[in-house]
């Protein structure tokens, strides 16, 4: 009895204790038992067991793996039965690298279901994936929504970059909206058709249509996309409303061996530059999936410019595009116009890598070279950039870059540039490209040859300038001549190319050697100094100092910001003796004493070229010739410069004061002011004014000279001393005393006349007396004669009136009209003398050694007669 009892126990207690055991350990016998009816050589693996609740299945996590690659994962999935069966999965994670190695398991013989058998099996369920991430294409993750009956399945899908709204119901399939987001910037691409799918769901459709509509990135208007195709074969069309021509004409055909691509054409006719061209693509195999289809074909481009039509051509294959390891041979070869330059590729490639991480390597010999003309007078010889051994990524371009420009300009010369350097995984602002250039080249408007070398690098977003070195061999215009200018780095040049605290800084010195001028004049070896610092070089603040031995320094500030460039320069006061370089040796002028400084505002920009205005100041001045000793030389000069005229004299008028000119005729106390326009205009002349100059016991006084000329210059001589007039012209045939005053009317720019109704008249006593050995000879030599001169041995004027006028060929005609009392022998008498005389005053001057440098102004601003005769007019007429 007591046997039955235990027998009885032990059999309640095995089916109390075999389902909580079976329950308790569902992570370790529901894999296996599954394994029965999933495909050979895949399993199911869990970390945690399944909950059973009163109205749920809660399963914390499921692997499906092939082999040993899981292709899917599932995370927090409950299953439920309110009115039909419903699965609510948090995250479904897929993994299509591991399709492959599922294909490669199943058995070939197996005989595909139809897609009507396989809709027979669907249970009537709902199943809601909250993030059902694809890898490679993480960033297409979204919310997935199905809802299955066995006559009509319905999808919802819903992401960031994607949304899709379908419903299948037999064989046809409705795509009621189908929007990508492909660009950050652009609005998404939509679309939406009709679709009959096929019996055996293995291929594609076998006949539909779609239209869509999308914005295409920098092309400025709706494109609209139509597909259209029956019985495995087809067309897309893609149309722009502004456009007469497709921008792309794609029939297609696809059997179960192989899809083709045949005679496509394309065209694009925007940015300025149109291009056009056919396309031609195979895939054989395709059925078996993408890792097993050769892709072939070929893509050419048709571009015009003014140097004539161009076509390139773009081999791809034969190879194979995969999710996880690209094998595509590429090469592009042919030439490309725009404009007037020409570009020549041949350019052999290998596509590898997966999906999510391609790369293209240049394989030996590829080579892209241009030649033509960038601007109207920069032509291109060459330009090469070989590039073998150049991998692109998506981290960007790794390997030895490099360039060679031969170009020349048909004004200013030819030129040789070399860049050398090495990309590490480079972008703009990412990763790393050091590089090294040298070059040379001809200047030829200053017969100068340059040449220049350095190196640098670009780091993430810095841009350092570590090394630079470029000069000419001189610097030659007209009679100018500087020698070895070079300019070198002080301080790397930096760019720190930073949204939030972008920085540009760095330093560099030029360097020249002595420059000559025209009559010996020389410039010492000079250096300027400079450094920069902003946010960007188009954005930056300048500082530096010139110096030239003992002249400056001169400091030198300002600014650019891209479009003008803006600075001030100080002139400090310094001794006037610095400047004896610049004095040629011909003039034999020695600077003594005097002081200068200076202060300069300037500007330039495109539209405006350069403006400048300021002042300099020179006090106290003292020259040495062999002729003339000038002391007390003060000179202030306020100007502006703009549009190729100087207005001197802004604020005030330009100022000379000279204390003191020592020459055969001593000149004291000289003022003169001038203000206006140079070179002067009737709109904008310029006036010379209040000129003042102590000279000859008297004063020659100006009030005003305007150029360009409508009145004569009043040039007033106010008690001028005879007898000194008479000592610095020095005649030995007579001598004269006495004050007297006059207006000399002067004219620069008259085409005839330099004095014109100009007169002297004494206005007190005049003396003159004739040299007795003058007089004695002309009595014995004319004895008719000789009883006038008796008269004039001496005689006291009391009254003259002289006409005077001066042509600009130097003809100096005067009338005189004299009365006065002779004295001859004790005896007196009235005088009235009538005097008429002629001189060419240049060969007067000539004679005095004062005279050239007074004739060679008068040369430079008078219309004189060699001028006339240089533009055809006959000199003998004048004369």
């Amino acid at each position: 009895m007591k046997g039955k009892y235990k027998a009885a126990i032990a059999l309640v207690l095995l089916f109390i204790l075999l389902p909580l055991t079976l329950l308790m350990t569902l992570a370790q016998w529901v894999p296996t038992l599954a394994g029965i009816w999933l495909p050979a050589g895949t399993r199911i693996a869990m970390d945690e067991s399944p909950r059973l609740t009163r109205h749920a299945l809660r399963i914390p996590d499921l692997r499906y793996l092939v082999d040993n690659c899981t292709l899917a994962y599932v995370k927090n999935a409950e299953l439920t039965h309110p009115s039909r069966w419903r699965l609510h999965i948090d995250a479904l994670d897929i993994n299509t690298a591991c399709f492959n190695k599922l294909s490669q398991s199943e058995t070939a013989s197996s005989t595909p279901r139809t897609l009507a058998e396989w809709q027979a099996l669907l249970p009537y369920s709902w199943l809601t994936v909250d993030r059902l991430t694809v890898s490679p294409w993480k960033t297409w993750e979204g919310t997935l929504s199905l809802a299955l009956t066995p006559t009509v399945q319905e999808l919802t899908y819903s992401g960031e970059r994607v949304e899709l709204n379908a419903r299948l119901r037999g064989q046809a399939l409705s795509v009621s909206r189908m929007s990508l987001r492909l660009f950050d910037d652009q609005p998404p691409f939509t679309l939406g058709g009709e679709f009959t799918l096929p019996n055996i769901p293995n291929g594609v459709p076998v006949n539909g249509h779609m239209e869509s509509t999308l914005t295409l990135p920098q092309q400025p208007g709706v494109v609209d996309v139509d597909l259209d195709w029956r019985d495995n074969e087809g067309q897309l069309i893609v149309m722009a409303r502004d456009q007469g021509d497709p921008l792309l004409d794609l029939p297609w055909q696809i059997t179960p061996q192989q899809l083709t691509l045949s005679d496509g054409r394309w065209n694009w006719p925007y940015q300025g530059f149109p291009l056009s061209g056919r396309v031609g693509l195979k895939v054989e195999n395709w059925q078996n999936g993408l890792e097993n289809a050769l892709v072939s074909g070929r893509l050419n481009v048709l571009t015009q410019g003014d140097a004539g039509k161009g076509n390139a051509v773009l081999t791809i294959g034969p190879g194979r595009i995969s999710a996880t390891n690209n094998d595509m041979p590429l090469q592009l070869t042919g030439e490309a116009k725009q404009g007037d330059l020409v570009f020549y590729a041949v350019l052999p490639a290998q596509l590898t890598g997966s999906v999510d991480d391609p790369q293209l390597a240049f394989t030996p010999g590829a080579l892209l070279r241009s030649r033509g003309r960038v601007i109207d007078s920069l032509n291109i010889d060459e330009v090469r950039w070989p590039l073998a051994g150049v991998k692109l990524t998506q981290r960007g371009i790794d390997g030895r870059l490099q360039a060679i420009l031969r170009a020349h300009e048909n004004a200013t010369g030819d030129f040789l540039l070399h860049l050398d350097g090495q990309a590490q995984d480079f972008l703009p602002d990412n990763g790393l490209w050091r590089w090294r250039y040298w070059g040379d080249g001809h200047f030829t408007p200053m017969h100068a040859r340059w040449d220049v070398a350095g190196r640098g690098e670009w780091r993430d977003n810095t841009i350092t300038l570590t090394d630079l070195s470029t000069g000419f061999d001189q610097l030659q215009y007209g009679t100018m001549r500087m020698t070895t200018p070079r300019l070198v780095l002080d301080a790397p040049v930096q760019w720190v190319r930073d949204k939030n605290n972008p920085q540009f800084n760095g330093a560099l010195t030029l360097d020249a050697g002595q420059t000559t001028f025209s009559g010996g004049s020389v410039l010492p070896a000079s250096t300027l100094q400079f450094s920069v610092d902003g946010s960007e070089p188009t954005r930056f603040q300048f500082k530096g100092s010139l110096s030239a031995d003992a002249i400056g320094p001169i400091r030198v500030n300002g600014r650019w910001d891209g479009e003008r460039l803006r600075g001030r320069a100080w002139w400090p006061q310094q001794s006037l003796m610095v400047f004896q370089p610049l004095i040629p040796p011909d003039w034999k002028m020695k600077l003594l004493d005097g002081s200068l400084y200076a202060q300069i505002a300037f500007s330039a920009a495109a539209d405006q070229g350069f403006e400048a205005g300021g002042h300099g100041v020179l006090k106290s001045g003292s020259v040495w010739t062999p002729d003339n000793q000038i002391h007390g030389v003060d000179f202030i000069l306020p100007f502006r410069y703009r549009d190729a005229t100087w207005q001197l004299g802004t604020r005030r008028p330009v100022s000379l004061r000279i204390g003191e000119i020592v020459n055969q005729v001593t000149a004291k106390n000289i003022s003169a002011d001038l203000q206006g326009a140079w070179p002067w205009s009737e709109g904008n002349p310029l006036t010379l004014s209040d000129v003042s100059v102590d000279m000859l016991g008297g004063k020659v006084t100006m009030q005003q000279l305007r150029l360009p000329q409508r009145d004569p210059a009043l040039l007033r001589l106010s008690h001028i001393e005879s007898s000194e007039v008479i000592s610095a012209v020095n005649p030995k045939q007579f001598a004269l005393s006495g004050a007297f005053d006059g207006a000399l009317p002067l004219w620069l720019d008259n085409p005839q006349w330099i004095i014109k109704d100009g007169w002297l008249h004494n206005p007190g006593p005049m003396t003159l007396r004739m040299d007795k050995d003058t007089a004695d000879a002309v009595v014995k030599d004319n004895l008719a004669a000789g009883a006038a001169i008796n008269w004039l041995r001496y005689m006291e004027i009391s009254r003259s009136w002289t006409k005077i006028d001066l042509d600009n060929l130097g003809v100096l005609n005067m009338r005189a009209n004299l009365t006065g009392t002779s004295f001859v022998d004790g005896k007196s008498s009235t005088v009235n003398l009538n005097y008429t005389h002629q001189e060419n005053v240049f060969t007067l001057w000539r004679s005095l050694r004062f005279g050239d440098n007074l004739q060679s102004w008068l040369e430079q601003n008078a219309a004189l007669p060699e001028a006339r005769c240089a533009k055809g007019k006959s000199c003998e007429e004048k004369k």
